[in-house]
């Protein structure tokens, strides 16, 4: 029975990955990822995209001390940016909530999805940061 279990835990195991970074922050991204498409039925590619363009502003706008401050409450922000550029949804600066909106039309979403998105993110980032995270994502969108 031992042997036994022994073997299939081994075989578990040799499916994750090498990383404990990169299953820590995969994992946290995907439940970010999969909140977003569940809550607002967009794709993978759109929250990916939508969440990294939001992050993209906030860095831009924030002071480099607060965006860092924001970013330990998202697990894989930098993959979130990565994303919304890599998806051509961010080309440059988005500045200002027109540049997001834009920003968000390149993914093929409309307006109405940046405040969806905002929400969403800020409860996330209010579970895991508190008032603080949530103002600092909210100074953002304004």
């Amino acid at each position: 029975m031992f042997r036994r279990s022994l073997a299939l835990l081994l075989v578990v195991f040799s499916f994750l990955p090498l990383s404990c970074a990169e299953l820590q922050s995969s994992g946290v991204t995907n439940v970010l990822t999969q909140l977003v498409t569940s809550q607002l039925g967009v794709t993978a590619d759109q929250a990916n995209g939508g969440v990294g363009s939001i992050l993209s502003l906030a860095k831009e706008k924030l002071p480099s001390m607060d965006f860092t401050t924001l970013t330990k409450f998202i697990p894989g922000a930098d993959s979130f940016m990565k994303a919304a550029n890599d998806l051509g949804a961010v080309t440059g600066p988005i500045g200002d909530q027109a540049g997001l909106t834009s920003a968000f039309s390149r993914l093929g979403m409309g307006p109405d999805m940046v405040p969806k998105f905002s929400q969403t993110m800020s409860d996330f980032v209010g579970k895991a940061g508190g008032d603080q995270a949530k103002n600092l994502l909210a100074s953002v969108m304004k």
